[in-house]
């Protein structure tokens, strides 16, 4: 089952929220306020069951990879 982000999923793996952490100035809030994610739940839709446990909202772990993606790419 797709599972939408709702308010407790932020802290779903970790012990801080991210928007804390993350500066304002940073890149990855630049990215995410242009990068129009709406299409995700309607293209993966037919991957998800109808039943069962709700997933991690399919947007949140993009978004989260996104952020990896630059961070690691930075560190380089």
């Amino acid at each position: 089952m797709m599972g939408r982000l709702n308010h407790d999923q932020g802290q779903l793996f970790y012990s801080f929220h991210l928007d804390e952490v993350v500066p304002d100035d940073h890149l990855v809030r630049e990215i995410a306020a242009i990068l129009d994610l709406s299409w995700v739940h309607r293209e993966l839709a037919a991957y998800y069951p109808k039943m069962g446990r709700p997933s991690i909202d399919p947007e949140l772990m993009i978004a989260r990879s996104r952020s990896t993606w630059h961070t690691a790419g930075s560190a380089a």
